[in-house]
């Protein structure tokens, strides 16, 4: 199985350390095609690309992702993109929001009907949650 996982990298990089933490747990279920999203250097390693450059290879990874994990917590255009287009490709997209944020979940991922969104207090709290998820479609026995 192939995995998108989005976060905030423009936006902000307060929660790198959770992104990596996520990272690491999903690896489990199969191939994280971003890994660098939680990579605390990130910004000087995505120097080497231009900004289409960047496009491209992500759309592309997002079109042969299975699954798409976005941690919603910090706001990001970018993430909020990626969330729309794996929408309209019928992707499967678990959403993940800490209720301890320094901002409030967008309506437009809240009401969205095809997102899953989990909210949690602590990042231990959720690696159950990811797990059901991953029943729920199918992707895991």
């Amino acid at each position: 199985m192939k995995i998108y996982f989005a976060g905030s990298i423009r936006g902000g990089r307060k929660n790198s350390a959770i992104y990596a933490q996520l990272i690491d747990f999903l690896k489990q279920f199969g191939e994280v095609l971003t890994c660098h999203v939680g990579d605390g250097n990130i910004k000087k390693l995505e120097e080497q690309f231009t900004e289409k450059e960047i496009h491209d290879r992500d759309f592309k990874w997002l079109s042969e992702a299975d699954v798409v994990i976005a941690e919603v917590s910090t706001p990001s255009l970018g993430v909020g993109y990626e969330i729309g287009r794996a929408v309209e490709a019928g992707k499967p997209i678990l959403c993940l929001y800490n209720n301890h944020a320094d901002f409030e979940l967008s309506a437009l991922i809240g009401g969205c009907e095809a997102l899953n969104v989990i909210s949690y207090d602590h990042l231990s709290e959720i690696f159950s949650e990811i797990e059901k998820f991953f029943k729920s479609i199918g992707l895991k026995d």
